[in-house]
């Protein structure tokens, strides 16, 4: 059959991100026998004409929309990402009556609510790779689809969700063509990093997380043979700057290690980076590991500094080890972003300032800060329920479409803003989510890869802040 996907995501802030998985999906819906297009509306001027030329040239058999993320998660200016969708499916519809097969993270978060907002369409809410060539299949040859693992649909009303697929997790690290799938050129000029997987799954419970919903609570390891392969060959066609995105790099410990070494035995050429570290298993030996594979930056993801946040948050590490993860880092050369998120269950006014004053006081002067204040809630979520039960949530589950925050009632938001911007004012290596969201933040970055600087452009936040503010910006 002939399959046209769209990449719907368009957010290029703070940077474009490659879409990893539309192109895994297009690389094995070829490898089924299937004649594939993928559209990238990343960098389109105009979203409904790219589509209803791709679609009028193509006349494609089947459809796959790939949804990446709901919304800005910025609780102060919040932005629906799937404002566009109903058009973009309106449009798919006026010039064809393919079937429409949603898909992406955002499916695996709030399939129901996506469902209903789109009607007559059928969502992946399992392993994409996997289930849609079987959705293909089904569809050729005229089947259902009602009984599919992995799949979800709304009929005569009534949300249906089919388990995730129990077998046909590839432990090979999936390397699809890039350059033949998207404008890799476009994406380099603003410093995109080429995303790639250790592994799918989290092992932790975080309460606000919605990565279990998306990839399950167990984690599913991939070779790191395959993973050092899929590196070096990235790497040599170009696209040397890569990002591992799992969800916990370094859980469990013994795979990282594991990858880090099959990385080091290989001459891949590639500047790697991982921003999603948990301080609870983090040494030296991870560090100097990750120096020899050849890592040119690391983000720990703290949320807070303090112990009731901590445990109120259910990160599963305590202040203890946020302090040795400091200490570990100032042993080492990789850059480090560390990322806070204030207001969560527990947070006070003296845990606040405890965060604050860690983070100014034990984070390099060359490393940076992030700090976004409130936190999104998703259904199913135990933060969820904390709120509900706090009485800071009374609207109803399937309401929940459109973003809604959480902030401890114990702790005021205007004033967490307040204390963080004078802590940016003497600190100008902290950044918050209105510098991740400046409009000319791509124009920055086209400006960086023109002088030759490589991501991770945070790496040059204080003198990037100083330069904006020497020009009267207040950032």
């Amino acid at each position: 059959m002939k399959i046209l996907l769209i990449s719907t995501n368009r957010n290029k802030l703070p940077m474009p991100v490659m879409p990893i998985g539309a192109c895994i999906v297009a690389h094995t819906s070829e490898r089924a026998g299937h004649s594939v297009r993928l559209l990238d509306l990343m960098f389109t001027d105009n979203a409904r004409s790219d589509i209803e030329s791709a679609v009028a040239a193509y006349m494609p058999d089947v459809v796959g929309i790939s949804i990446r993320n709901i919304d800005n998660v910025d609780m102060r200016e919040p932005e629906f990402f799937l404002a566009d969708l109903q058009d973009i499916v309106n449009t798919i519809r006026t010039r064809c009556s393919a079937p429409i097969i949603l898909g992406g993270a955002a499916l695996g978060v709030m399939p129901e609510q996506i469902l209903r907002l789109v009607p007559d369409t059928i969502a992946v809410v399992g392993d994409g790779e996997i289930v849609f060539p079987l959705l293909l299949d089904q569809i050729s040859r005229g089947g259902s689809c009602m009984n599919l693992p992995g799949v979800a649909r709304i009929k005569d009303g009534v949300f249906r969700r089919n388990n995730s697929v129990a077998s046909g997790f590839a432990t090979t690290c999936p390397v699809p063509d890039y350059h033949r799938w998207l404008d890799t050129q476009a994406y380099r000029s603003q410093l995109a990093t080429v995303p790639i997987q250790t592994k799918t799954g989290c092992q932790f419970r975080c309460v606000y997380c919605s990565y279990p919903m998306i990839e399950g609570n167990t984690c599913r390891l991939k070779d790191p043979g395959s993973i050092a392969d899929a590196v070096t060959q990235i790497a040599s066609s170009g696209l040397r700057d890569i990002e591992f995105v799992d969800s916990v790099f370094n859980a469990p410990l013994e795979h990282a290690m594991e990858v880090c070494a099959a990385l080091t035995r290989v001459r891949h050429n590639a500047r790697l980076q991982c921003l999603e570290l948990n301080p609870r298993e983090f040494d030296d030996a991870l560090l100097t590991a990750m120096e020899r594979a050849g890592f040119v930056g690391m983000g720990i993801t703290l949320e807070s500094a303090s112990d009731p946040v901590l445990q109120g948050l259910r990160k599963g590490f305590t202040s203890r080890d946020v302090h040795h993860a400091a200490e570990v880092v100032r042993r080492h050369r990789i850059p480090c972003a560390w990322i806070f998120m204030l207001g969560g269950p527990g947070e006070t006014r003296e845990t606040v300032r405890e965060t604050l004053q860690f983070a100014g006081k034990y984070i390099r002067s060359t490393d940076v800060a992030f700090f976004n204040t409130g936190i999104r809630v998703y259904p199913g979520t135990e933060l969820e329920s904390v709120a509900r039960s706090e009485g800071s949530l009374s609207r109803p589950a399937e309401e929940m479409l459109a973003p809604t925050f959480y902030v401890s009632p114990d702790v005021d938001a205007e004033w967490m803003e307040q204390e963080l911007h004078k802590q940016m004012g003497s600190h100008m290596n902290f950044i918050n989510i209105d510098t991740m969201s400046l409009p000319f933040l791509p124009t920055i970055n086209r400006i960086g890869s023109r002088l030759g600087l490589r991501p991770p452009l945070w790496r040059h936040t204080r003198i990037i802040r100083r330069a904006l503010r020497l020009a009267g910006m207040d950032v």
